[in-house]
């Protein structure tokens, strides 16, 4: 059985957001595509309390991309963004989020980040998903969204972690890129560690 998961496909991610991947919204319409050709479809969302400690806000005289200790834990600081109930945390409502079945939030804790849809950062805590998708008789993702630098990397290693045959659809993800080709080496990594790369081409036969 096959499934799409979509990560954090929200409106502080797209151009004008808060944090915005760079087109972003290049991203919707390739996951409306998608969505029609899976019977298991599920999604994360960014769901941050306000007091999250990946805020450089929450930091006296931190700025976004510096990097602190959190928990033991190596955390760079971003801009506030998809707080809990804000507008910055829908989904743009370009997305056909009807066709969504379930979604799993991450980022709850203010004392751990997780970019992750399956684990926060320090593998702490799950947020179901992984648990989901084998109850549903899953054993092969199709992985799209935002950003692919962050949280499609982290969502696609913990799939091939917890032994789900994993595809990143590539067209369907858009990168943060902190530096410029940080995207490009995430992909990389993806593939190296077992993931397969494809067009939404491949998959809308």
């Amino acid at each position: 059985m096959k499934a799409l998961v979509l990560i954090d496909i929200q409106i502080d991610f797209l151009p004008g957001g808060a944090l915005e991947a760079q087109n972003g919204n290049e991203v919707v319409p390739v996951a409306n595509k998608l969505m029609g050709h899976f019977d298991i479809v599920v999604a994360t969302k960014d769901w941050h309390p306000a007091n999250h400690g990946s805020f450089a806000a929450n930091h006296p005289w931190r700025k976004p991309g510096q990097i602190i200790d959190l928990n033991g834990l190596d955390q760079i600081l971003w801009p506030i963004h998809c707080v809990q109930n804000t507008f910055g945390s829908e989904f743009p409502d370009t997305l056909q989020s009807d066709k969504i079945q379930q979604i799993f939030y991450k980022g709850t804790d203010p004392g751990i980040d997780s970019y992750s849809g399956f684990h926060d950062n320090g593998q702490r805590r799950s947020t179901g998903l992984a648990e989901f998708l084998r109850e549903k008789g899953v054993d092969e993702v199709f992985i799209a969204g935002l950003a692919t630098d962050y949280c499609v990397k982290f969502s696609v290693l913990d799939a091939l972690k917890e032994g789900f045959k994993t595809n990143v659809v590539v067209d369907g993800c858009r990168g943060v890129n902190l530096a410029p080709e940080d995207s490009e080496k995430a992909l990389a990594e993806m593939r190296e560690k077992g993931a397969r790369l494809l067009e939404s081409s491949e998959v809308i036969h």
